[in-house]
């Protein structure tokens, strides 16, 4: 009984060592190792007509406490990143795994030249509201991930739907960004490699709408009479949309971009123009032209799914 005793230590010894030395020759190397993360900000349209430019002042992007290589400060009108479009910010050596703080750094007094304001929406006839709010540092909570690739791409959607309101009780225009928690849950993060893109033609023969726009939504998120009467202190309107695109006018084309990996349903609201301003008429009926079901859309990574739509009537 001793000698077999004395035999299992030494077996269990020489299993434990050899455990051992696997973890001090790998998972070191594997912890230490970071991979290129490039960072860009990009935009969800806003609703309303009038507006054309949005512009903020980004002094500092943080990612874990820590600055972007490579950033400067920079002004951007983030109403021009729609469609898919992009700016870079900067660039961080990242380790693969999950993360979920992003800090942005506002200035609203100046913007990278020296003018005044730093934030501000500029109206159709050029008249400038500056854009203001309870603090000047923004810390989003939406997680990402990095991946263990030589590069990867962050992008950062800030939402002007959800993040910037209308004080409409005033004679002339005034904008200022919605409260706090608002301005943090209206801007999502994604990974560009982990996400997908929903595109394609929304053809209204009947001539609904002065303006449609569609909304994205997880699947079964969507709730008419909550979504279209707004919530929030901010009142925001189809607030829980994860994105949402302008159908053209022209070509009656959209375009949803940076869609995480899952089940979206797509619905189309009409909205009427009145003074260069948009109001929200009715949700409408929309068919796909090949039968796909606008209800249960499944994105996956790096796929651009084609959904061209008949619009039948309202609700």
């Amino acid at each position: 009984m001793k000698n077999y005793l004395k035999n299992a230590g030494i077996i269990l010894m020489s299993v434990f060592a050899f455990v051992s030395c696997n973890d001090d020759n790998d998972d070191p190397g594997m912890d230490a190792q970071t991979y290129d993360t490039t960072f860009k900000v990009t935009d969800a349209p806003i609703d309303n007509a009038n507006v054309e430019a949005v512009v903020v002042t980004i002094t500092n992007v943080k990612v874990d406490g820590k600055a972007l290589e490579g950033f400067t400060a920079t002004t951007v009108n983030l109403a021009a990143l729609v469609n898919g479009k992009t700016e870079t910010l900067g660039n961080m050596d990242l380790k693969a795994g999950s993360y979920s703080n992003i800090e942005f750094e506002l200035d609203f007094e100046n913007d990278v030249n020296g003018n005044t304001p730093g934030c501000y929406v500029e109206m159709a006839d050029g008249t400038k509201d500056a854009l203001v709010a309870s603090s000047n540092k923004i810390a989003i909570q939406d997680k990402f991930e990095v991946l263990a690739k030589s590069a990867n791409q962050v992008v950062i959607d800030f939402d002007l739907r959800k993040t910037v309101k209308e004080d409409k009780n005033t004679l002339s225009s005034d904008f200022n960004f919605v409260t706090m928690s608002e301005l943090s849950a209206g801007i999502r993060v994604v990974n560009e490699e982990l996400s997908g893109k929903i595109s394609g033609t929304a053809n209204d023969t009947n001539n609904t709408s002065d303006k449609i726009i569609v909304y994205a939504y997880e699947k079964g998120k969507f709730n008419a009479d909550a979504e279209t009467k707004g919530s929030g202190a901010s009142n925001v309107t189809f607030a829980n949309a994860v994105t949402s695109s302008e159908v053209s006018g022209l070509s009656g084309s959209y375009n949803l971009s940076f869609l995480k990996e899952g089940e979206y349903e797509l619905v189309f609201a009409s909205y009427r123009e009145d003074n260069n301003e948009l109001f929200f008429n009715s949700m409408l009926n929309a068919e796909s032209t090949t039968g796909l079901n606008l209800g249960a859309i499944s994105v996956t990574s790096s796929v651009q799914i084609s959904a061209n739509v008949t619009i039948t009537g309202s609700n």
